[in-house]
């Protein structure tokens, strides 16, 4: 039986959250709400969305309706997640999965009262057959002890100083801006591809801009459009950082982040060196990976859905040559979660879980707290 879904949040990322549901077959869009109910609506009528409310409580009244996605902004995040977990529909949200580590602590505490509840979180990268492909080469020992990790996720959609996002805004989105946005993915695809758990980090998180002009009316992301109506803020959050990170496994690493860097749209690349060889991935080459070799011919991998190991082919759906991209890593993550529910919750959840989410909100926090004490933090166990 299909399950019944319901979208909460109609901004850049909701609209995405619409076009990957529809291509699954396990789920079926039946509503979608914003508080913007003209927008809803218009969403609505473009994709043939039968029920359009303007709350979150009135589509959690709807019981017709399984699961819910979360598309809302940050500060929104807790709020709405508790709502959805108590109201016994199966959650998917948006990352991150709170403000902070004390709300994400609170949510994992509501949802041990629901264990019918199973939720996820949108940490989409994981879900690149390539990048499945490494963690299930890694997880056979191909490349020997994990030792050093390294990479970066690079934008350029803050580069101006008439360039706003909320995402600038302590009270709306917490107190990070790239690390909480982009870091994120980085952190939760490394520990995922290998295994390991970063376990101490030292930060340098930089506001490169400290005034920018806010349009006084609300703009999408990624809009180049420059307002002439402004008002001039104090920015607080950071546009770049640096980490650099140890292990549970005995690896060392770091990476950067940044929303500022000119000609970048999504950079976002890593690359591991174990003690036998090396693997690198780039998502804006994601249909290939890297094979680093001493002694041998370094190689490059296009993925081939005939070779690949069985854990990837699960999220490959086209031929060699035809190149799968971000959209179709997107939709590999909501139906991971759709199988998983589908198969009664039994086998691996390859999806980012509420406590895999929660532990990146405490390394943001960390990281965050790190630059500002100017020094390395160990990250304790709760």
């Amino acid at each position: 039986m299909k399950s019944r879904v319901g979208i909460i949040g109609m901004g850049y990322i909701g609209e995405s959250h619409i076009e990957a549901i529809r291509r699954i077959g396990l789920c079926e869009l039946c509503a979608i709400a914003d508080t913007n109910y003209e927008l809803a609506k218009e969403k609505a009528a473009i994709y043939g969305i039968e029920k359009v409310y303007a709350s979150v409580d009135e589509l959690l009244a709807d019981s017709d309706i399984d699961a819910v996605h979360n598309c809302t902004p940050n500060f929104l995040h807790k709020q709405i997640n508790e709502k959805i977990i108590r109201s016994g529909k199966h959650l998917f949200s948006e990352k991150p999965l709170t403000m902070n580590y004390a709300e994400a602590k609170e949510l994992l505490e509501l949802k041990k009262q629901y264990p019918q509840v199973e939720a996820a979180v949108n940490f989409n990268y994981r879900m690149n057959p390539m990048v499945q492909e490494i963690r299930a080469r890694i997880k056979a020992g191909e490349a020997g002890d994990i030792r050093i990790i390294t990479g970066y996720y690079n934008q350029d959609w803050l580069m101006y100083d008439t360039d706003y996002s909320w995402r600038l805004e302590p009270e709306v989105a917490g107190n990070s801006c790239c690390i909480a946005d982009i870091g994120s993915h980085w952190m939760d695809i490394i520990q995922h591809v290998t295994g390991h758990k970063i376990v101490s980090v030292m930060g340098d998180a930089v506001t490169v801009i400290p005034v920018r002009k806010k349009p006084a009316k609300q703009q999408e992301t990624f809009k180049d459009a420059v307002s002439e109506d402004y008002i001039e803020v104090q920015v607080k959050n950071e546009e770049y950082a640096a980490v650099m990170f140890k292990t549970d496994k005995g690896a060392t690493g770091v990476f950067h982040v940044t929303e500022m860097a000119p000609g970048h749209g999504c950079d976002f690349s890593f690359e591991i060196n174990g003690s036998s060889l090396s693997y690198g991935w780039n998502q804006e080459q994601n249909d290939r990976m890297w094979i680093g070799r001493r002694g041998g011919d370094n190689s490059v991998v296009i993925r081939n859905p005939n070779l690949l190991s069985d854990e990837a082919k699960a999220y490959s759906s086209l031929a060699m040559g035809h190149p799968e991209g971000w959209n179709d890593a997107f939709k590999g993550n909501i139906y991971a979660f759709y199988k998983y529910l589908a198969e009664e919750k039994k086998g691996d959840r390859v999806f980012s879980t509420l406590e895999d989410a929660a532990y990146v909100v405490k390394l943001t926090e960390k990281i965050i707290e790190s630059s500002k004490l100017k020094k390395w933090i160990n990250i304790e166990e709760d």
